[in-house]
């Protein structure tokens, strides 16, 4: 059994002037939820063997402050087809992870990543598929278990095992 986990990029300052999309920085706010998440991953010993992440600021950003609980460090890859990713494109990139990998991270944005997560689960019913239906919060991380080979990966494919804010952890 496989493990994919999905993070959304935490809280970046709003874009506004002369500052572009791709290179708006995590806010204050941002990094508490990252950090925060990174002592929850820690905690319950998530450590993905690829990380793919969008190459934007606030997903390096985010990554960086995370990945510290990590251990052993994993392979990392930023993507620039990943940025602002409609679901359809990180599903067929997901099927591109090698079958060895056991645990898999996307980081990147929404919609196209709370649209792939809702997607891939199994059901739509029940207290988690609820909450992940209604929104995917900066820095939410949703697990799956993956009972397929990556290849095979596809809509109701994946079981939902968490979804966690970083509102849950305080």
């Amino acid at each position: 059994m496989s493990e994919l986990y999905l993070l959304r990029h935490s809280k970046a300052v709003p874009q506004a002037g002369t500052i572009r999309d791709v290179d708006r920085p995590l806010e204050d706010r941002g990094r508490l939820g990252a950090r925060a998440m990174a002592k929850y991953l820690k905690r319950q010993n998530i450590a993905p063997e690829l990380v793919l992440c969008s190459p934007t600021v606030r997903t390096r950003e985010t990554l960086d402050l995370i990945a510290e609980a990590f251990a052993p460090k994993p392979a990392i890859e930023y993507e620039a087809g990943l940025y602002l990713a409609p679901a359809e494109r990180l599903l067929a990139r997901l099927r591109d992870i090698p079958d060895k990998v056991e645990r898999a991270m996307l980081v990147g944005h929404n919609p196209g990543l709370h649209e792939l997560a809702q997607w891939l689960m199994d059901t739509n019913v029940g207290p988690l598929a609820d909450r992940l239906a209604a929104n995917l919060a900066t820095t939410g991380l949703v697990r799956f278990e993956v009972n397929i080979e990556w290849s095979g990966l596809r809509r109701r494919a994946a079981r939902l095992v968490a979804l966690v804010t970083p509102k849950d952890l305080e």
